[in-house]
């Protein structure tokens, strides 16, 4: 089984024992975490992505580490004008381990009913 979900304005595919690199979550290492919003689910080649069945499923996980991104350079230059000008970015990351993805009995229903069809 595997989730597509949504947190920080990004999509990421998940199964359970995964880890990824999401943006910061509040919390610490070792902390249980609530992550993102399920978009989609595939339990046994059934596709689950109606979104009143959604909203009940829960992807929890456990923070494992957090972290900041390389450093990204922002430079802007003008020809002939003597402009110059040098920024850099550092994105700060949280490190997941996903634990569960828990559907609800409304899901169970569904899913069970997708297997069959």
């Amino acid at each position: 089984m595997y989730a597509i979900i949504q947190t920080g304005g990004k999509q990421y595919k998940v199964s359970e024992k995964d880890e990824i690199l999401i943006e910061r979550l509040e919390g610490n290492q070792g902390d249980k975490v609530e992550v993102g919003k399920a978009v989609l689910i595939n339990k046994e080649g059934a596709v689950i992505a109606d979104s009143a069945a959604l909203s009940k499923v829960k992807v929890k996980g456990t923070i494992v580490e957090q972290l900041r991104d390389k450093k990204v350079i922002v430079f802007k230059y003008k020809p002939k004008k003597d402009y110059r000008r040098k920024k850099g970015h550092r994105q700060l990351l949280t490190r997941v381990r996903i634990d569960k993805i828990s559907l609800g009995r409304a899901k169970k229903e569904k899913v069970e009913e997708a297997v069959e069809a």
